[in-house]
């Protein structure tokens, strides 16, 4: 599934329609002038005017230092539609540079559409200093398909205010999922129509979430191997119990249900919910669109200590690009995204003086000398609480740190099912979800 931030404030936006010509789209590799073109993708809209005046400040930046580069970058929401992406991809209308999902990377190599960048990739100045798990996601059978360009991983975040009113310590949240059904139900008890704990069960984003609560009681919704279903088991068991027994039993979940993401972060937003899984990103929109306070608003790891979910983007490379396109696209990426400390990204100085924040949690894109300076600028430049953070950094550092498994979106359609059953249904049959559930991904594993 998506993150929630463009630049982990805004959502991710980019790119042409369908109704353009491939030429449109693509680019030649001499633009008339002796230049190298390169149409890129994912460049904020003109509705985000502060992270579009940095994206074009930071391309005319690129192109005067590279004077023999042209780059051609287009917006549009969102950065990636799943809705059209294959479409693009197969009628070569996708942009020289474009914008992937983790999830995407394996298939985009699997229908021949991406550039092998193996040959080119020691000419990334950066690519030794960011995270091997990272890019991992875009090494194929061992080749270079990619650059990742950020990460995200899935916690707790939960609502101190709320937390000291129920009695509870806002320092020491709930580290298992015993002890967060426990501090639900004394959340919900405070009444007025607050919700202990909340969940997201539609629109694929409850497949999602069931996926990283597996993963945070040590289990996995497919084999390793990637050809059986893995959910049917007693970790799996666990998830739909304890979701089952919050909202019947305890009565903390409240009782509407088949939420999504918007309904949730209002909820919070609103200061009348306890808790809910997410990734760091979220702080923001809560704070700037949800009425939310950053005073109020903490992060925890996944309750359950065994692992959490992980993911994130990156940019992949059109198989028509030339060798110079591949070239520049990789200095592109060095100069916006990949300089710890400074670009689009990284500019922390630049994001405080015009009020965005700085100090969220993100899971660290980089290692090594390349981490500690980019830790360094984020630190000198915070704005935000970054004490009501530090249960999450320190508690990610023991977690199996997991991506989402293949065919995502049609393994978290079956899972939504299984999810809002128990949600909405006192008498679900929790083995007869999970076996049919596991029926059902077999089926799309099998069908490749």
């Amino acid at each position: 599934m998506r993150s929630t931030g463009f630049r982990r404030t805004f959502v991710a936006l980019s790119i042409c329609s369908l109704v353009l010509t491939a030429s449109a789209c693509g680019s030649g590799d001499d633009s008339g002038s002796g230049k190298t073109r390169i149409t890129v993708n994912c460049m904020p809209p003109k509705s985000a005017k502060v992270d579009r005046a940095f994206f074009e400040e930071d391309v005319a930046a690129f192109e005067k230092q590279n004077p023999d580069i042209d780059v051609v970058a287009h917006d549009a929401f969102p950065c990636q539609d799943p809705k059209t992406f294959d479409a693009k991809l197969a009628g070569g209308q996708m942009e020289d540079v474009f914008y992937t999902y983790f999830t995407d990377a394996r298939h985009v190599v699997d229908i021949k559409q991406a550039a092998d960048l193996t040959p080119y990739v020691k000419e990334l100045k950066s690519y030794d200093t960011i995270q091997q798990q990272l890019r991992d996601v875009y090494t194929v059978d061992g080749k270079v398909y990619g650059i990742p360009r950020t990460g995200y991983s899935m916690g707790l975040i939960y609502n101190r205010a709320l937390f000291e009113k129920a009695g509870l310590d806002p320092d020491r949240p709930p580290a298992t999922w015993d002890e967060l059904r426990a501090a639900a139900k004394k959340i919900a008890a405070l009444g007025d129509g607050t919700v202990g704990y909340a969940d997201y069960s539609a629109q694929n984003q409850g497949g999602w979430h069931f996926t990283a609560e597996l993963y945070s009681q040590g289990g996995d919704v497919v084999s390793e191997d990637g050809k059986k279903a893995t959910v049917d088991t007693p970790e799996g068991r666990a998830v739909l119990q304890n979701l089952h027994d919050m909202r019947w039993t305890d009565d903390s979940m409240g009782s509407k249900q088949l939420l999504v993401i918007n309904d949730v972060q209002q909820m919070m937003g609103s200061g009348k919910l306890g808790m809910y899984l997410s990734a760091p990103d979220n702080i923001p929109i809560l704070v700037k669109e949800k009425g939310g306070e950053y005073e109020d608003l903490a992060l925890a790891p996944m309750p359950g200590g065994q692992g959490t979910l992980i993911g994130g983007d990156g940019y992949m490379f059109s198989k028509k690009a030339s060798p110079a396109q591949i070239r520049a696209g990789l200095k592109w990426l060095d100069h916006m995204f990949l300089t710890p400390g400074d670009g689009f990204l990284g500019d922390y100085a630049r994001a405080k003086k015009s009020d965005a924040p700085v100090g969220l949690p993100e899971p660290r894109l980089f290692t090594g000398a390349a981490d500690a300076k980019d830790q360094q600028v984020k630190k000198a430049n915070a704005n935000v609480p970054v004490e009501n953070y530090q249960a999450f950094l320190d508690g990610n550092q023991d977690l199996d740190m997991k991506i989402e498994p293949p065919h995502a979106q049609q393994i978290y359609s079956v899972l939504d099912g299984a999810v809002s059953a128990v949600l909405t249904k006192k008498d679900a049959d929790i083995d007869g979800l999970l076996k049919d559930a596991s029926a059902k991904i077999d089926g799309i594993l099998a069908r490749g």
